[in-house]
């Protein structure tokens, strides 16, 4: 399968702080790689570097064969990379319809297309789709942050831990969507939910302090108990 991404011995700071210190991984096309560690272990800061919003001060990104490691966020994501970050970063002033049109880069007819097959995803935004979105609860919010990250066509979704607040039949909804997303693109998931990054990842990369652990299929870390246990707390 071919590999979109890879990561090569990046290296960040933020500050005099030295987050990132040798993370190193692929993404293949077609998978949910998920990056998993304890909290502060730098996964955050590893999709940030990928986008460009904490540069790396070492090593290098390549996406689809080109090096992307010294370009600006704008450019980055003009290369059809979508980017959901942990605070979902929604304008709470603007409406549903406003949110998703102020994503698109074109309103053309393969982007109403895309907005269409998004809603029909998540028909909670249908049903509120003239709601600001600080109306909404946080699974919508959620829902809405990823629709936007998807209404541009995007060959690789970087989505930071959708999971996060939210009550267990959301997570089953949000799960229940990427599982979905999944067939139209590549996705990097950052998810401190073992069971839900277990239920829809292809593979798995282990950080811990900045660096990068271990790599492999998920359905192997499934049945390493060790593992689970030194990295992730689990068990």
């Amino acid at each position: 399968m071919t590999i979109l991404l890879e990561i090569n011995d990046i290296h960040t700071y933020i500050e005099q702080y030295h987050i990132l210190q040798g993370v190193s991984f692929q993404a293949k096309k077609g998978e949910v790689s998920v990056l998993l560690g304890r909290n502060g272990a730098g996964k955050t800061t590893t999709l940030r570097t990928i986008m460009g919003l904490n540069p790396a001060s070492k090593g290098e990104i390549i996406f689809n064969g080109v090096d992307i490691t010294k370009k600006p966020t704008y450019e980055i994501a003009n290369m059809k990379i979508g980017y959901v970050p942990e605070d979902q970063a929604i304008f709470n002033g603007l409406t549903v319809e406003e949110n998703l049109r102020v994503a698109m880069r074109k309103e053309d007819e393969a982007a109403m297309e895309r907005q269409e097959y998004v809603l029909n995803l998540f028909p909670d935004l249908k049903k509120f789709w003239k709601k600001d979105g600080g109306y909404l609860s946080g699974g919508q919010k959620q829902m809405l942050a990823m629709a936007r990250a998807f209404v541009n066509e995007a060959e690789l979704l970087l989505i930071d831990e959708p999971s996060k607040g939210l009550a267990p039949i959301i997570v089953e909804k949000v799960m229940e969507a990427l599982v979905e997303m999944k067939k139209e693109t590549t996705i990097v998931l950052v998810e401190q939910n073992f069971y839900m990054a277990s239920q829809i990842g292809d593979t798995y990369t282990l950080i811990d302090d900045g660096k990068t652990i271990q790599s492999g299929l998920m359905s192997e870390l499934i049945h390493d108990n060790e593992l689970q246990h030194r990295y992730l707390g689990i068990g």
